[in-house]
């Protein structure tokens, strides 16, 4: 087969300000630029994202494009009126959405379907964006990917697809996590790493910590993560609370500062309500920190028997699982050994081969 031209469509990135979908772009492109010698990458970017983003390989080629991602119609716009035109045999979209008129075979990722599972957490003017054009890039698309089984199942529930257009590829951990776990010196405070958005249950996550630290008052909690849709409640709880010294949100920061974050915390905590994936909670493994997690779909089945489970909708429980996280040396002995062995059966080069492997499938041959 002859080598293709993938365009890679990452306009949707905006650095520091989409969360996971950034750690997974970034990583991947990386992966693919480790094991795909053959094939040509055409990384078609806006002018908030730098050339830091495509892998300095032979095989990778920058397109910057005129276009601003913090103005959404501007991007979609440009993704919808520019993108169609260009010179790829097949387009790779990341992010969710699809430019609906390019004129040959596309693979798009779904990281998700918050926005059918849970609109409620999405603002009004969001959702018609969110249900117009996720619905026809799933359907224009030739194949999807989902980071998971409960995503995937998803998009079967939602979008009425046949099972052979959808493939679950997995996400996983960087390299660097693993090294965190081999110069680890805890300190006294619980790492949460979650956008500030309200189905990441930070603020059942406060009301536990309240409990807790009037028993642990020497515990700090530090939420690392761009601040989201419920950054003004969250701030106000846990003023209300009067945690205002003991909990600290520093936002999106560079990844330096979050291995040292990973290689210090005591122990990691990850109370989410909903999840596509669940990239923290493999990180958090891979760096031998004890974890708990919550009990759903996927992160229950990513975890394994490498974290403690606990229920997200009752505070009281994610008050005795810090409880335990923090006390228990036993359990904690178990996590940090457990984790590593349990993070490494995920890996980018795997999740690069099969994103090539689908990308491949979807090319008539020559």
């Amino acid at each position: 087969m002859r080598p293709l031209r993938i365009g890679v469509n990452a306009l949707y990135l905006i650095p520091g300000g989409v969360g996971g979908t950034e750690i997974y772009l970034r990583s991947l492109l990386a992966a693919l630029a480790r094991i795909d010698s053959v094939n040509r990458y055409l990384v078609f970017t806006n002018r908030e994202t730098g050339a830091d983003l495509v892998p300095k390989a032979p095989t990778f080629t920058h397109k910057p494009q005129h276009v601003r991602a913090t103005s959404r119609p501007a991007r979609i716009l440009w993704e919808q009126a520019v993108l169609p035109f260009a010179a790829v045999d097949v387009m790779f979209n990341p992010g969710f959405t699809a430019p609906l008129f390019f004129n040959g075979p596309q693979v798009t990722v779904f990281h998700d379907l918050q926005h059918k599972r849970h609109p409620e957490y999405f603002r009004w003017f969001d959702l018609p964006f969110w249900n117009f054009f996720l619905y026809w890039s799933a359907h224009i698309s030739r194949l999807l990917l989902a980071d998971s089984q409960a995503a995937a199942a998803d998009l079967f529930r939602y979008y009425r697809l046949p099972e052979a257009k959808v493939h679950v590829v997995p996400l996983a951990a960087d390299a660097a996590f693993f090294e965190i776990a081999r110069r680890r010196k805890p300190e006294p405070f619980l790492l949460t790493v979650a956008t500030l958005h309200p189905h990441k249950n930070l603020e059942g996550l406060l009301r536990a910590f309240a409990q807790f630290r009037r028993e642990r008052p020497e515990f700090r909690l530090v939420v690392c993560g761009m601040h989201g849709f419920a950054k003004e409640k969250v701030h106000a709880l846990r003023d209300s609370l009067e945690l205002a010294d003991a909990v600290d949100f520093p936002g999106w920061i560079p990844r330096e500062d979050l291995h040292d974050l990973y290689a210090r915390a005591w122990a990691f905590v990850f109370p989410t309500l909903f999840e596509g994936f669940g990239i923290p909670i493999v990180e958090a493994l891979a760096a031998g920190v004890p974890s708990a997690c919550s009990n759903i779909e996927p992160v229950s089945s990513i975890a394994g028997s490498a974290a403690l489970k606990l229920d997200p909708h009752n505070p009281d429980a994610i008050a005795d699982a810090l409880r335990r996280i923090v006390s228990d040396d036993a359990l904690r002995a178990r996590l940090t050994q457990a984790g590593p062995s349990r993070a490494a059966e995920f890996s980018w080069e795997r999740t690069a081969r099969a994103t090539v492997e689908a990308i491949e499938s979807v090319c008539p041959s020559p």
